[in-house]
């Protein structure tokens, strides 16, 4: 098996399950990129998808693909060609963007780039299988470990915007599950936490886990725009915003999937906090 941002939060974990689990594992990444946190026999080989025929070493004698498409969207028929001269099957980390829920149904970007790279691997003729993962629980980490660490008060907008947040691990272990098992070929997952969550509880479950108070603030989106304009992207920004103001009122999408392909429940966002609390304190 080929993993593909294998140094990124998911590609990462399905390396170490497909390890764990004994599956040959070979782990792409680029020189500029440290594999040192990959597990002990992994196959680490070097590659770039913006340059096509630098993949091609990796790809010989490979299975499958477990494809993150982190590139632009340039080198995308070329890098597809590849993968369907030399595997069988490709699992890719796409998004909801089919689910007909408000929250995913905004313009975005990145869906529009997910579903150019779907429409390819249809035509390529290859076998797919389709990861949709929602909102991850480890976005928590990057929107608000800092303010948590510093003054307990999280500064946010439409804190009663609700989601479902998917642990990564979750993910991981789908990933993994169809990449090395026979059946999932022309699957389509989406793969959700149990629960729907207001944002202001998802902060409220934090302070919990701490044992102290966090404070949600609620923005405006023009003050959330401003206190993100030096580091935030403004299309990222403007796209969050569409989402979470288009589900006000909606419970969040809640699907099974994690249980149907593993067998056994998606982790709560409580145990994701409670596995992950000292990146809070």
């Amino acid at each position: 098996m080929l993993v593909t941002g294998a140094t990124g939060r998911i590609g990462s974990a399905v390396v170490e399950h497909l390890a764990t689990a004994g599956v040959p594992v070979r782990a792409l990444a680029h020189r500029s990129e440290s594999p040192a946190d990959l597990p002990s026999g992994v196959e680490v080989v070097t590659g770039d998808l913006t340059v096509p025929k630098s993949l091609d070493a990796a790809l010989r004698g490979v299975r499958a693909v477990f494809l993150v498409w982190t590139a632009p969207p340039a080198t995308a028929p070329a890098v597809i060609e590849r993968l369907a001269t030399y595997v069988d099957r490709v699992v890719l980390l796409s998004s909801p963007h089919r689910t007909p829920h408000p929250f995913f149904q905004q313009p975005n970007p990145m869906a529009d780039l997910h579903a150019e790279v779907e429409r390819l691997i249809a035509a390529s003729g290859v076998r797919a299988t389709t990861i949709r993962p929602g909102m991850l629980a480890s976005n928590a980490l990057f929107w608000w470990a800092t303010a948590i660490r510093t003054d307990s008060r999280v500064r946010w907008p439409y804190g009663a915007a609700e989601t479902a947040p998917v642990d990564d691990r979750d993910v991981a272990a789908v990933a993994a599950r169809t990449l090395s098992e026979d059946g999932h070929a022309g699957g389509d997952y989406v793969l959700t936490g149990p629960e729907s969550l207001s944002q202001a509880d998802q902060v409220g479950i934090i302070g919990d886990v701490l044992g102290r108070r966090v404070d949600f603030q609620e923005l405006s989106p023009d003050e959330f725009r401003t206190e993100t304009e030096a580091a935030w992207p403004r299309p990222v920004v403007d796209m969050l915003l569409d989402a979470w103001a288009a589900t006000l009122g909606t419970p969040a999408f809640v699907s099974t999937t994690v249980s149907d392909v593993l067998g056994s429940a998606p982790r709560s966002f409580e145990e994701w906090v409670a596995d992950h609390v000292t990146a809070f304190r």
